[in-house]
């Protein structure tokens, strides 16, 4: 609704529908606003393309970055994506650069923020100051390890309190970075505001809308005994994420050898990933696995 979804209008939901709950969030929110819903789901561009051509939805709901994929590959192959005019995107950061190539397209986008365990946490209203927290939950901003809540105006870790009988959760730490905002919104909403996400408090990232741990890197390293030591190095070009494994490797790596690797980070990270090795002992001595190196300009 803040987004400006109306009943009647058409929603085209590329959030994924299998394995994470946010295409049915969603659908649900949409359904209960009244508009119809395309349950498109994630990939397959063509055949989204297809859809929105011969449908006409009004609203896109998923990442912001296949937004911007579905909209330069209809130019490309000449499908019609102009009944498209506005966007609620989720599931990855919405760096200033990447909403003015969307809106110079034709397409208003607004952005919501929220996690599998929760549901939405907090959405952006017309006014674009801030993310107005849900209704439903309770935030704090919190110093992270600690659990003390920071100043308002200070960043620290974003934790949620849902008493939701059915499934409650209390000062779920999200993991994520924020600030209270001072003042209520612009557009006439009262509740309680945050600065929206500002980084992860831990090394653990998301890569075109999908969580990668630590964790599965170290999986990842112990599936190759060539690999002395990794380091996943998370970078955008072009508002496009990319990932990188760099693998410190003694006889410095072979294209079987890349091949394999890359296999098995697509298979454990859920996300594709180029493989890069290096001499022992070459990669920083600094503890982290996870480096993310990219500029939201």
């Amino acid at each position: 609704w803040a987004v400006g979804a109306r009943p009647g209008q058409i929603l085209h939901n590329c959030f994924s529908y299998h394995l994470t709950p946010a295409g049915m969030m969603v659908d649900s929110g949409a359904r209960a606003i009244g508009c119809p819903v395309i349950p498109g789901g994630t990939g397959n561009t063509e055949q989204q393309l297809m859809a929105i051509a011969a449908l006409k939805p009004t609203i896109y709901a998923g990442t912001p970055s296949f937004l911007k994929i579905l909209i330069d590959k209809g130019r490309e192959a000449g499908s019609d994506t102009s009944s498209l005019k506005l966007a609620v995107v989720g599931g990855e950061a919405l760096p200033p650069s990447l909403r003015r190539e969307i809106n110079d397209r034709g397409v208003f986008v607004l952005q919501g923020y929220g996690t599998a365990d929760i549901g939405s946490i907090a959405y952006e209203s017309r006014a674009m100051e801030g993310l107005i927290v849900d209704e439903g939950v309770i935030v704090e901003v919190v110093r992270p390890g600690s659990g003390d809540p920071v100043p308002d105006g200070e960043v620290g870790e974003v934790l949620v309190t849902t008493l939701n009988p059915v499934y409650p959760l209390i000062r779920f730490a999200t993991g994520d970075l924020s600030a209270i905002m001072a003042g209520q919104s612009p557009c006439g909403r009262t509740n309680l505001r945050i600065k929206g996400w500002m980084g992860r408090a831990d090394q653990t990232t998301k890569v075109k809308g999908m969580f990668v741990h630590p964790s599965q890197v170290a999986q990842v390293v112990a599936r190759h005994p060539e690999i002395l030591k990794a380091r996943l190095v998370v970078d955008s070009h072009d508002n496009v994420d990319e990932m990188t494994l760099h693998c410190e490797v003694k006889s410095g790596g072979d294209a079987v050898l890349e091949a394999a690797v890359a296999q098995s980070v697509q298979a454990l990270c859920k996300v594709k990933g180029k493989v890069a090795f290096a001499a022992p002992g070459s990669l920083a001595n600094d503890g982290k696995v996870i480096a993310d190196i990219r500029k939201y300009e």
